[in-house]
């Protein structure tokens, strides 16, 4: 057995929920949207650190966020992408004035949507 699931349509939000109640005091969600957990570790001047993708490899990107690692993830639904709006809330949640790097799988979907959310950050400055 690979995993215990209690029902399959609130899958993502458990594992998320999950992932969140047991590291409190190292994530945040943003706008209370979990699948955008960003580091309470921010610190000024550096950049920051977004990666993201679909669910179903959990916890994948969530499980890599914190003091020394990434700054956000953001969750998409199982095997799609987070839209444009997720990717570009946890962007503005991270920057603090140095820049944001996005790391991007090579899956069409993340390319597009993380591109689309980069443009939207550039439209800001």
């Amino acid at each position: 057995m690979k995993k215990i699931i209690n029902q399959p349509d609130n899958y993502i939000k458990e594992m998320l929920e999950g992932i969140y109640i047991a590291h409190k005091d190292d994530l945040a969600c943003v706008d209370g949207d979990l699948q955008v957990l960003v580091s309470k570790h921010k610190k000024e001047g550096k950049v920051g650190i977004v990666s993201g993708g679909g669910s179903g490899h959990e916890p994948s990107h969530a499980g890599f966020v914190g003091k020394g690692m990434l700054s956000a993830a953001v969750a998409g639904q199982v095997f799609t992408s987070p839209t444009p709006d997720q990717i570009y809330e946890a962007i503005k949640a991270v920057d603090s004035g140095k820049g944001v790097f996005l790391v991007i799988k090579n899956y069409s979907g993340d390319v597009m949507n993380f591109d689309m959310a980069k443009d939207m950050a550039e439209m800001d400055d």
